[in-house]
């Protein structure tokens, strides 16, 4: 009896073992915001490490392209993106979605800012937005020149979204254009 117990119970373990997910990544506000290379919608590819002391960066991640909440958020950045321009910070929208969809998606809604595309999925990792259905969380990060988190936005209202960015960019001091 003994030993039958001990064998199910070090299977059990094995087994919790071999399909124990990697840690989620927790970024926080002061870390260095993971450096990437992502292509986007207006056929460029863009690297975090480009605008280090150059400008801030804010990276709105959604879940997928055509689905309600990421339509509404990307209307709200593409009818009053002009909020967001006021200030030295690139803007871009980030999901999983293949760059395919994501250039219909951001076409479609008039978006005139980049949407990046990160179908490894290893952008979402490092950022700690995947989520267990495979696609990226609703948040926002705030990225200062220097490279760090200045802000880590989990409750987005799509609806607002630009004008709740262009806020947060004026509460965080970000030099205006």
């Amino acid at each position: 009896m003994f030993v039958r117990s001990f064998v199910c119970a070090l299977a059990l373990s094995f087994a919790a073992t071999a399909f124990a997910q990697a840690p989620v990544v927790e970024l926080k506000v002061g870390d260095a915001a993971p450096d990437f290379s992502l292509p986007a919608t207006d056929g460029k590819s863009y690297k975090l490490s480009d605008f280090k002391g150059k400008s801030a960066v804010v990276i709105a991640w959604f879940p997928k392209a055509f689905t309600q909440g990421c339509t509404i958020e990307c209307k709200s950045l593409a009818e009053k993106g002009h909020l967001i321009k006021g200030f030295q910070a690139a803007y871009f929208m980030a999901s999983v979605d293949p760059l395919d969809e994501n250039t219909k998606f951001g076409a479609e809604h008039k978006a005139d800012f980049p949407l990046l595309s990160d179908p490894a999925k290893k952008t979402a990792e490092a950022y700690g937005v995947l989520n267990a259905r495979g696609v990226a969380n609703r948040w926002t990060f705030y990225i200062g020149k220097d490279g760090k988190i200045q802000h880590i936005d989990k409750t987005v209202k799509p609806a607002t979204s630009a004008e709740d960015m262009a806020a947060k960019l004026g509460e965080l001091g970000t030099a205006k254009r």
